[in-house]
C-alpha cells in the first residue's frame, strides 16, 4: 500500500491505492466536465464565438456537398489557436449527418501533418485513416513499396466507399519530405489529391482543405499544385481579449456553480491576448487554473492559480519545443533570450545576440557558427512561434539587422534551457554582465 514518511522517518499508511483515488475524487470539488477544458475538443455549435465571418464562409464552400456535388478546395491561414481545426470539424461533422440523411456517402478524413516525414507516410496514412473510417484494412505494406501503389490503395478505398470525400491535412506546411527534392512533400501531395478527380483511377469527388499557421505556404508550393489546387481561402486572424473571453464564458460551466472568481476570465483571456491571441492557451491556463486549485484545497479558482498556470503554461510550451531542438539552437535561443531580458523590450538586435551566443559557444567550449548560420538558426525557431523577426535600420551609413521579438517572457525560455545540464558552466551573475557591457556599447 502507498506510505508516507513519518515525522522519525517511518511509514505511515496513507490506505489502498482506491482509497487515495476516492479522496482525490472528493478534493477535485471545482472541475464538472474536463472535456470542455480540452482545446481541441469539438464542442456544441453554440459555443463557438468570435468566428462568425469564417463559418459562414466555410459553410457556403462547402454546403453543395449535401447536393452531391464537389467542394472547391479550401486554404484557411492564420496564427494557431485562431479556430480554423475548430471550425472545418464543426461543418463537416454536419454535413456527414446530412449527407446521410440524403444517402450520400460523404467522408471527413483528418490528418496532422507534422510527425509525417515523407509523401509516402502521407499517402500510407490517410489510406489508414480512410480504412479506420469505413472499418476495413490498407491491402499494402506501409514500407518496400512504391508510392504508386499507395496512392492506388487510396484511391481504391475512396472509390468503394464514398461518393464525396474531404481531405483535412492540418499543419501542412510541416510536411517538407527529403531534403533532396526541390519541391516540398506538401506541394506534391496538393498536386496529387487535387487532381484526382480528373484522373481515371478515381471515381469519387475528392476536395482538400489546407489549414497551415504560415501565410507564406503558397509560395512553396510548385506551378502544377498551384494550377491544380486553386483554393478558396479563408483568413483567421487572431482573436481579441473581448472574443476570448467569449470563448471562455462559452466554456464557464466546465466548472461548478460559483467556483470561479470574478476575475479568473478576464486575466486568462488578457494572457493569452498578449501572447497571439491563441484560443487553446486561454482554454489551457483555464483548465490549469482549475487543477492548481483543485490541488491546493481551494474552494475556488481565484487570480493566483491563474497566474499560477500562466508561468507553468508558458514553460510546459517552451520545454516541449525546446526539448527536441539541437544544442547549437539552443545556444542561440539562450543567446538571445539573455540580451532580450536584459533589453527590458522582449526584444535583441542580432549583432548583440551573436557576440553574446560566442561567449557562450567560447565558456563551453562548443563549436562556433558565423553570424550568418547564427541569424538562420533563429529565424529557423520563428516556426515554433517562439520568435518573431523584422529587419531593422541602423541608419543610411551602417546598414541594417534582424531584430529578434519573444512572444513569451524571456526569463522564461533562460530557466526552461537551463533544464539541460550542458548549460550549468553559463554563470547567470556573469552572463548578465556580458550581455549588459554588450548593450552599453
Amino acid at each position: 500500500m502507498p506510505t508516507d514518511p513519518g515525522p522519525e522517518g517511518t511509514s505511515e499508511s496513507t490506505g489502498s491505492i482506491k482509497d487515495l483515488i476516492l479522496e482525490q475524487e472528493e478534493a477535485a470539488s471545482l472541475i464538472k466536465n474536463r472535456s470542455l477544458l480540452e482545446p481541441n475538443e469539438i464542442v456544441d455549435e453554440e459555443r463557438i464565438v468570435g468566428r462568425d465571418t469564417q463559418l459562414t464562409d466555410i459553410t457556403q464552400h462547402l454546403r453543395v456537398a449535401i447536393s452531391n456535388e464537389r467542394p472547391p478546395n479550401l486554404l484557411l491561414y492564420g496564427p494557431s489557436g485562431t479556430g480554423k481545426s475548430l471550425i472545418i470539424n464543426a461543418v463537416c461533422q454536419n454535413i456527414v449527418e446530412l449527407c446521410e440523411s440524403r444517402d450520400i456517402r460523404f467522408g471527413v478524413i483528418q490528418m496532422n501533418c507534422q510527425n509525417v516525414g515523407t509523401l509516402g507516410a502521407a499517402v500510407y496514412e490517410l489510406s489508414r485513416k480512410v480504412a479506420n473510417d469505413i472499418g476495413t484494412t490498407v491491402d499494402v505494406p506501409e514500407h518496400g513499396v512504391p508510392n504508386k501503389k499507395k496512392w492506388r490503395e487510396l484511391y481504391r478505398l475512396i472509390n468503394d466507399h464514398y461518393d464525396t470525400v474531404v481531405f483535412i491535412l492540418d499543419e501542412l506546411d510541416m510536411l517538407v519530405g527529403r531534403r533532396d527534392k526541390d519541391e516540398p512533400a506538401f506541394s506534391r501531395l496538393l498536386y496529387q489529391l487535387s487532381r484526382a478527380g480528373s484522373t481515371d483511377e478515381i471515381t469519387a469527388q475528392v476536395s482538400v482543405t489546407a489549414i497551415t499557421n504560415d501565410t507564406k505556404m503558397m509560395e512553396s508550393v510548385g506551378s502544377r499544385a498551384l494550377s491544380s489546387f486553386t483554393p478558396e481561402d479563408v483568413h483567421f486572424s487572431d482573436y481579441d481579449a473581448d472574443q476570448l473571453r467569449e470563448i471562455l464564458r462559452a466554456r464557464e460551466d466546465a466548472f461548478h456553480e460559483d467556483t470561479l472568481s470574478g476575475d479568473v476570465i478576464p486575466l486568462a483571456a488578457a494572457f493569452a491576448a498578449q501572447t497571439n491571441g491563441d484560443a487553446r492557451k486561454a482554454i489551457d491556463l483555464m483548465r490549469t487554473a482549475g487543477s492548481i486549485a483543485e490541488k491546493t484545497g481551494a474552494d475556488k479558482v481565484r487570480e493566483e492559480h491563474v497566474r499560477q498556470a500562466q508561468d507553468k503554461v508558458e514553460k510546459n510550451r517552451v520545454l516541449e519545443v525546446t526539448r527536441g531542438i539541437s544544442t547549437q539552437k539552443k545556444l542561440c535561443l539562450f543567446a538571445t533570450a539573455a540580451v532580450a531580458r536584459e533589453a527590458g523590450t522582449g526584444a535583441a538586435k542580432s549583432p548583440i545576440g551573436y557576440r553574446v551566443y560566442q561567449y557562450l559557444t567560447g565558456t563551453l567550449d562548443s563549436d562556433q557558427y558565423h553570424q550568418e548560420t547564427y541569424v538562420n538558426k533563429m529565424k529557423e525557431l520563428t516556426t515554433y512561434s517562439l520568435v518573431e523577426t523584422e529587419r531593422k535600420s541602423q541608419g543610411p551609413r551602417s546598414g541594417s539587422y534582424l531584430e529578434f521579438t519573444f512572444g513569451e517572457n524571456p526569463e522564461t525560455i533562460i530557466e526552461t534551457l537551463r533544464e539541460d545540464s550542458r548549460l550549468d558552466d553559463v554563470h547567470n551573475d556573469e552572463l548578465r554582465t556580458v550581455v549588459n557591457a554588450q548593450l552599453n556599447q
